[in-house]
């Protein structure tokens, strides 16, 4: 008994030395909420957005840019008037123009911001008479009474998904700042991660030039069709990363990339207004008498030109030696020979459906459109309840009835298409306008079935998968040779689409 007694007592003499060790004292309290006090006091958008670094020559205020309060630590005040996207096309004149007027107006006219050559191409083909300024001229329609309207509305639901206006598609690699920074800025993850403006990138390119497009070949890259027979991993209802929307192959890429070279080397002013890039002549038709092209790093050495590279490396440009150049040069284009492959899906078929019937999409829920995607996948897989068929307007983002679902006939690379164009020169072509347009409404009646446009839908094109052109170059154009074959098809102009 005295022994348990001895412990209860010792248990009782050690509470108070407990309470003590744990108690703060009075003054450390009053230092600490002084310190809260401060930090939560501080005025400016440094106080909350500390992780944000600027470089120079843009390391402006915040508000230079944002607009808004920088003088208060309360979020409300501070964010009366804010602007969160400077960089957009309705802002750009206002932020970015105050220092870069000429620029910015530039820009705006620039097709990477209008789109024009895009939109009028797709309209043409359905009938229209006359030329657009640019995609924010493209008609909305309430009802859809011809073809004309009908590409219409698939130019703003489903085409117009990548320009300066929109962020882009939700892929992990393909989306992007609006106006002046969807080129300028770095973006990772769907995420703005840096605050320092610099010239383009090709990662900047890639976002919206990815797909069976222009920029994604010179890279090797072959996006596959979207059935899941065609697709890897064969068949999944897990998430995986596909970066840029839907797998792809991976064949050979140009050989300038190979050789070091990225898009700006040749496309060195694109995005302010009229251009001209270098053709393959400018460069590799040079002669010792010759004075050297206008194009950005391109110097002469000795004999030769060197092109002083982006990424700092010295290129040595070969010049044109074969007999072949000088028997050929007239009459058929570069590439007829040196493409080592080419795009060729056709035809494509693109559905403008309201109905709510989508068990037919179930082996084509990749649609390279993450929004059709997440429609498909939460109406077939699931047991919430079903989403309406509705898709959002490229432009103003604004969602209307009637989804865009697209799928091909075939989707190919290696049988190139070579013909004569309207100039007389044989060039690779590609049938980027062998488009089948439909329409269902909600009661899944067919109001429009396999429309066509006005011609087979081929146009010459300029692949950027060069390479060597290979024993056998004269097969792939020597049968319309001296021949009065007719341009293939009639009355167009070279696109780059």
């Amino acid at each position: 008994m005295q022994r348990y007694f001895i412990i209860l007592f010792i248990f009782l003499v050690s509470l108070p030395g407990c309470r003590e060790e744990k108690r703060m004292p009075e003054q450390e309290k009053a230092s600490i909420s002084a310190t809260v006090s401060e930090v939560q006091l501080a005025p400016g958008c440094a106080a909350c957005h500390n992780q944000v670094t600027l470089a120079p020559p843009h390391d402006l205020s915040c508000t230079s840019c944002h607009q808004g309060d920088n003088t208060t630590h309360d979020k409300t005040i501070a964010h009366q008037g804010i602007i969160a996207k400077p960089t957009h096309p309705d802002h750009m004149q206002q932020s970015c123009g105050s220092c870069h007027q000429k620029q910015v107006q530039r820009a705006l006219n620039d097709l990477h911001f209008t789109l024009s050559n895009k939109v009028n191409m797709v309209r043409r083909h359905f009938g229209a008479s006359s030329d657009l300024a640019g995609l924010l001229d493209v008609p909305q329609h309430d009802v859809i009474q011809s073809s004309l309207d009908l590409a219409d509305d698939l130019l703003r639901k489903r085409c117009l998904r990548c320009h300066p206006y929109s962020s882009g598609d939700t892929y992990p690699l393909v989306q992007h700042g609006t106006g002046c920074a969807s080129c300028h800025l770095k973006f990772e993850q769907g995420k703005l991660t840096s605050h320092t403006f610099r010239p383009p990138t090709m990662e900047n390119c890639n976002s919206c030039h990815y797909g069976n497009y222009v920029g994604s070949d010179f890279q090797g890259r072959f996006e596959n069709d979207f059935n899941w027979e065609y697709r890897t991993p064969y068949i999944t209802l897990n998430a995986y990363d596909r970066p840029y929307g839907v797998e792809y192959l991976n064949l050979s890429s140009d050989i300038h990339l190979q050789r070091g070279m990225v898009c700006q080397d040749c496309h060195n002013q694109v995005g302010h207004g009229e251009q001209t890039s270098p053709q393959c002549i400018t460069c590799h038709a040079w002669q010792t008498n010759d004075p050297v092209p206008p194009v950005d790093g391109l110097v002469r050495s000795g004999d030769h030109l060197v092109l002083n590279t982006l990424r700092g490396d010295s290129l040595s440009i070969p010049a044109m030696k074969n007999p072949a150049h000088r028997q050929y040069n007239s009459q058929v284009d570069c590439l007829v020979c040196h493409a080592q492959w080419a795009f060729k899906d056709s035809p494509t078929h693109l559905l403008r459906s309201a109905s709510d019937e989508m068990e037919m999409w179930e082996r084509l829920t990749v649609q390279g459109s993450s929004e059709v995607e997440a429609l498909l996948e939460h109406n077939l897989y699931t047991y919430d309840e079903e989403l309406e068929p509705t898709m959002r307007d490229g432009i103003t983002g604004m969602s209307s009835p009637g989804v865009w679902y697209k799928g091909y006939g075939q989707r190919r690379w290696e049988d190139m298409v070579i013909a004569r164009d309207s100039d007389g020169i044989i060039k690779v072509f590609r049938p980027i306008l062998d488009l089948r347009l439909s329409m269902v409404d909600e009661d899944d009646e067919v109001l429009f079935d396999n429309i066509k446009g006005v011609d087979n839908g081929y146009r010459a094109y300029i692949p950027h998968t060069t390479g060597p052109a290979g024993l056998f170059y004269a097969n792939r154009f020597s049968h319309l040779l001296n021949t009065d074959s007719a341009p293939f098809p009639q009355n167009h102009q070279q696109q780059h689409p």
